[in-house]
């Protein structure tokens, strides 16, 4: 009998457009909406959901995904995945036309870690209270930073400019947004975090970094009174490695 052969590259990549659970003044958990998941083999998925709404608490008129992994030519490895949320509306409190998180990675197998960037993912005609909000992101983040070591020589740097920057365990937390900016009567804004009064607290384009891995979630809320919930916005994962 042959001795099977292991796969020589083993992809991993998911991503979902939304997700989260309401403590009050309904207590309810929210599916993960257009969630998507990649296989080992690599290949291509996607999922869909339209006019998704929690009691009117939260609308969507159309959240999206979809993962792929594949053989670009004959030696790179590349995965993918995108999720995307249209109109989106919380509590009348936080509204954005699309909000989209996007990963991709190119891995040279003769490495053991692929270089993974965030390039595309973005805010649309977001707004707080009816106020705009502008959101620079940074697309050299990860451009320059190729490796897990690379970034985490410039965690010291980022933490001077203001920005999150946390390393611990082999994790480094950080943001993509550069700076967030908004003038708006009860909110408030430090660094990527957003505080608005009454309703809770938004963290934006949060992204956790590991050797060879990184995630997105491109907004967090922890929402206290009169409404309490935990919700996750447009996020994603990408990574893999060769074998042996």
């Amino acid at each position: 009998m042959s001795k099977p052969q292991p796969l020589s590259y083993h992809y991993h990549a998911h991503a979902y457009a939304f997700s989260g659970e309401f403590f009050r003044p309904i207590k309810q958990a929210i599916e993960v909406q257009a969630g998507v998941s990649l296989p080992h083999g690599g290949g291509h998925g996607h999922a869909s959901v339209e006019n998704f709404s929690v009691n009117q608490l939260v609308t969507v008129r159309r959240g999206y995904s979809h993962a792929s992994g594949s053989l670009d030519g004959n030696t790179h490895h590349s995965s993918q995945t995108t999720a995307v949320l249209e109109g989106l509306n919380i509590l009348d409190v936080v509204t954005a036309d699309r909000v989209v998180a996007r990963i991709s990675s190119d891995h040279d197998p003769a490495k053991r870690e692929g270089h993974i960037i965030m390039v595309g993912s973005r805010f649309e005609n977001l707004r707080i209270n009816g106020c705009e909000v502008t959101i620079e992101i940074d697309n050299e983040l990860f451009l320059k930073n190729k490796t897990y070591k690379d970034l985490s020589k410039d965690v010291a740097s980022l933490k001077k400019s203001g920005r999150i920057a946390d390393e611990s365990n082999g994790v480094i937390i950080c943001s993509l947004a550069k700076s967030v900016k908004i003038d708006c009567p009860g909110v408030n804004v430090d660094g990527h975090v957003v505080t608005v009064e009454q309703f809770g607290t938004i963290y934006f384009a949060e992204v956790s970094a590991s050797h060879g891995s990184k995630s997105i979630c491109m907004m967090r809320l922890e929402l206290g009174s009169p409404t309490s919930a935990q919700l996750m916005a447009s996020g994603g994962q990408v990574n893999g490695y060769p074998w042996p």
